[in-house]
């Protein structure tokens, strides 16, 4: 397969999932926001819907000015087209404190991005955040959790 379905767009579309994943980790609202379809939506862990760069960018400017987020890591599961020129995203991610230590069981998630290539440059036109809650799972929480752990404790993490 040739064309933005190829493997090479396919780890496109990872980079633009961890550079949204970095500009989130800088606190960089316009960075993110940026990464965005004109249309693109942004769904947060507590369901807050945002839809198109600049509500998305006003949305996460008083957050990270407000607080000290902790930064994500994360592991792609699968990523795959969905056409010539969109693709689907889902990875799990865990959040550590900005000052270091140990994933937040509390917080982790599955990620979902859709993205699409218009003009040789993909976008993110969908990214959601689930919780990661394994209710009366929690072999299946911790396994998680350490598998994060293990991501975050990289030096590259």
């Amino acid at each position: 397969m040739t064309g933005p379905a190829s493997s090479d767009a396919m780890g496109e579309v990872s980079g633009l999932y961890f550079a949204l994943l970095e500009a989130w980790n800088r606190q960089d609202a316009a960075g993110m926001a940026a990464l965005f379809a004109a249309e693109g939506v942004q769904i947060g862990f507590d369901g807050t819907q945002m839809v198109g760069p600049e509500r998305i960018q006003a949305h996460l400017e008083p957050i990270f000015r407000d607080h000290p987020t902790a930064r994500f890591v994360a592991k792609v599961r699968d990523c795959r087209p969905l056409g010539s020129d969109m693709a689907l995203l889902t990875a799990v991610a865990g959040m550590v404190p900005r000052t270091g230590g140990l994933v937040n069981p509390q917080a982790n998630v599955v990620q979902t991005v859709v993205a699409s290539c218009k003009d040789g440059s993909w976008a993110v036109e969908l990214f959601q955040n689930t919780p990661a809650a394994f209710h009366g799972r929690d072999e299946d929480r911790d396994r998680l959790t350490a598998e994060l752990q293990a991501v975050a404790d990289r030096p590259d993490g």
